[in-house]
């Protein structure tokens, strides 16, 4: 088992840290231009997650009910799970295409964005907003990759992906002097490539399943319905999830340019953390899955104990870098003396939210792999109710300390309500 989690979980940590690797490099060049340029990317960045988030169901989704399928040996099942995600998918990005002035206008709203920052947010947006329907293509895509017990492809994939990007960016950036249009153009491009290789590599391993696919199987009311209840229930809880990162950086705009860049910049520690241990969430999707779907439930047991284990080891392992390094890698992000200034009485966070916040990531992996969807949005809802209870009780006496202890409250409890939900419901027999 520790060496199927291995297999899976290494493969994953290592794409999932070049995702936030993208993130770094985006900051450390607006970083170097001003706050603004800093802070609009930031924003900018939030609204699109904001956006593709909450259709993170198309990956989570397709993982757990492939895994499911792989571990029954339903070839039909299994293909048909990928026309219906990416089906979906296009659905979706075409939405978001025609719907780009509403959507764009509402995010820019609640994002408070200052009057200095907001043609620079407004560049980035409507150029970044066409990448829509590749990238959701590719969240089926991954979803299904790993439910298929298959990790190297979506390595292969996200490496490509911003390698490219990284590479496009800097050029726009520092040759042809394109700022924030230039970090948008980079994404972009790295998109559709991502996904011209996501249909190579498909074709290059998988070709024999699409004899397998018949799209009237896959219209099936019965079953479709199955699909978009699953895929509803994690919207749902998506959303949840990207209202309370949402909120965190709506509050951390009104608090002001300076806070705001401190903030921006301290998101991207927790997203190398998220990033790294959700490698080992991503293995436990495709293993309680795999396990589940072929009826067995010690290695379902199994899977769930030793993707802990794992997951806590690296958490400890972010947690003591963070705390002896902490203010050396702020200078990796800025060069402006006064964002490190501001940003080092806010260090001590980074250290907290590792140990304490892993154990929601794993469950989430967990409950992706049992298909367990409607648990998944009632803990969430139940987890985010409790945040903006904490946010308001600490922040008006505690400023921006109060606005990260409350998001560290909202960890803690995602992971809490998790764990006894699971216990109390036998989870793992009944779903």
């Amino acid at each position: 088992m520790n060496k199927e989690i291995l297999k899976l979980a290494i493969p994953n940590i290592l794409s999932n840290i070049s995702v936030p690797l993208l993130s770094t490099v985006d900051t450390a060049l607006m970083g170097r231009l001003s706050e603004l340029h800093l802070g609009a990317v930031g924003i900018g960045a939030m609204i699109f997650n904001f956006v593709y988030w909450n259709f993170g169901f198309l990956r989570m989704g397709t993982t757990g009910i492939t895994a499911q399928a792989f571990g029954k040996k339903d070839s039909q099942d299994i293909i048909i799970t990928l026309g219906r995600a990416l089906l979906v998918a296009f659905i979706l990005g075409t939405v978001v295409l025609v719907l780009q002035k509403p959507i764009g206008q509402l995010g820019f709203y609640l994002m408070n964005i200052s009057e200095a920052q907001y043609s620079l947010v407004e560049d980035y947006f409507y150029i970044r907003i066409w990448a829509a329907p590749a990238t959701l293509a590719l969240y089926a895509f991954m979803g299904w990759f790993f439910g298929m017990q298959n990790a190297i492809y979506p390595l292969i994939l996200t490496i490509v992906i911003n390698v490219v990007n990284i590479v496009c960016s800097y050029i726009m950036v520092k040759q042809f002097n394109m700022e924030v249009a230039g970090v948008a153009w980079g994404t972009v491009i790295a998109q559709y490539v991502g996904f011209i290789m996501a249909v190579i590599l498909f074709l290059s391993k998988y070709k024999s399943y699409v004899k397998h696919y018949s799209h009237k199987v896959s219209l099936e009311l019965k079953a479709l319905l199955q699909f978009l209840r699953i895929n509803s229930d994690i919207f749902i809880r998506t959303l949840c999830l990207t209202f309370a990162f949402g909120f965190f950086y709506s509050q951390s705009s009104s608090g002001g340019e300076i806070i705001l860049a401190v903030n921006v910049i301290l998101l991207q520690f927790l997203n190398w953390m998220s990033y790294g241990v959700d490698g080992f969430a991503y293995a436990s999707e495709s293993l309680v899955g795999k396990y589940k779907g072929a009826n067995d439930q010690k290695g379902v047991t199994a899977a769930i104990r030793l993707s802990f284990i794992w997951g806590m080891v690296l958490a400890a392992l972010f947690s003591l870098v963070y705390f002896t390094f902490g203010e050396n890698l702020l200078y990796v992000f800025t060069d402006k003396s006064e964002i490190v200034a501001a940003s080092i009485p806010f260090l001590f966070w980074m250290a907290l939210f590792p140990i304490l916040s892993t154990p929601c990531y794993i469950w989430d992996g967990i409950y992706i792999g049992l298909t367990a969807s409607k648990a998944m949005r009632q803990t969430m809802i139940l987890a985010f109710l409790i945040y903006i209870g904490s946010y308001i009780l600490l922040k008006p006496n505690f400023g921006n300390h109060g606005l990260w202890a409350a998001l560290l409250i909202f960890m803690v409890a995602r992971g809490l309500i998790q764990w006894v939900w699971f216990r109390g419901s036998s989870l793992a027999i009944q779903s």
